[in-house]
């Protein structure tokens, strides 16, 4: 496959998958993968949404580690939504993971509301006017609320999806508290919370939501995930998630 300026193909090293990444846009991090893992859990025959799905990481390991029937890759960058279409096809999955270049404000152009059984999303994680600005656009738009906000995400996902559907996300431990009053205000009801460490005794730098449209209230708070051990090396939970998808 011809590749445009700056570009590269990794090897994922899961079940022959390949990603399309440009080495001066925003690539794929540890984050994406653990979403991946944390919504194994997606039903057989679900349709999913993937917001924000950038180069397409997420919805290419779900179309492997789930039985999904279709996903749905939102991706407001032009740019971007074309580099993730070229790794869909590169992976041979268009039958599975269509990739929908819109700004997710205008998503219902494309896709009924109530017709999405699970939402996955790994969203910008920094508000507008904060933190250190990226000077690249693609990077600043893929980790600043500028073009999207973290309501705007939820609101939509809210009502794409069906009743009892299943709302998944990745995202700063910092914005806890904003995450689960949105949460509360489109109806979808915190269910399961699990925080990142980067190590066993810092604080956490990333947390794990998954919401049910809808639900009873009951949340569960699952024991940590620890990133790297004192040594500096992958954790044995980590090394099993990343074997898993060497190995299945």
């Amino acid at each position: 496959m011809e590749l445009k300026e700056n570009e590269r193909i990794d090897n994922l090293q899961y079940k022959g998958l390949k990603l399309i990444q440009n080495k001066n846009g925003f690539c794929f991090g540890v984050d994406s993968v653990l979403l991946s893992d944390f919504a194994k859990t997606i039903k057989k025959n679900s349709k999913v949404v993937d917001i924000g799905t950038g180069t397409g990481i997420v919805g290419l390991l779900l179309c492997k580690k789930t039985n999904l029937q279709k996903i749905y890759g939102v991706e407001i960058q032009k740019d971007v939504a074309e580099m993730a279409k070229r790794s869909v096809k590169l992976n041979s999955l268009e039958n599975k993971f269509e990739i929908i270049n819109c700004d997710i404000k205008d998503i219902f152009e494309y896709l009924k509301p109530n017709s999405i059984d699970s939402i996955v999303t790994n969203p910008p994680y920094k508000k507008a006017n904060s933190g250190i600005r990226n000077e690249e656009e693609m990077q600043m738009i893929s980790r600043h609320e500028v073009k999207c906000t973290l309501e705007d995400i939820v609101e939509k996902g809210a009502k794409l999806l069906r009743d009892r559907g299943e709302f998944f996300m990745v995202h700063r431990a910092e914005r806890l508290v904003d995450i689960m009053c949105l949460l509360r205000k489109y109806c979808l009801e915190p269910k399961n919370v699990r925080f990142v460490h980067s190590k066993q005794n810092q604080k956490p730098n990333l947390i794990l939501v998954k919401a049910i449209k809808y639900a009873n209230p009951f949340l569960k708070i699952d024991k940590p995930l620890v990133i790297f051990d004192e040594a500096g090396n992958y954790t044995e939970e980590i090394n099993q998630i990343y074997e898993r998808q060497e190995k299945q």
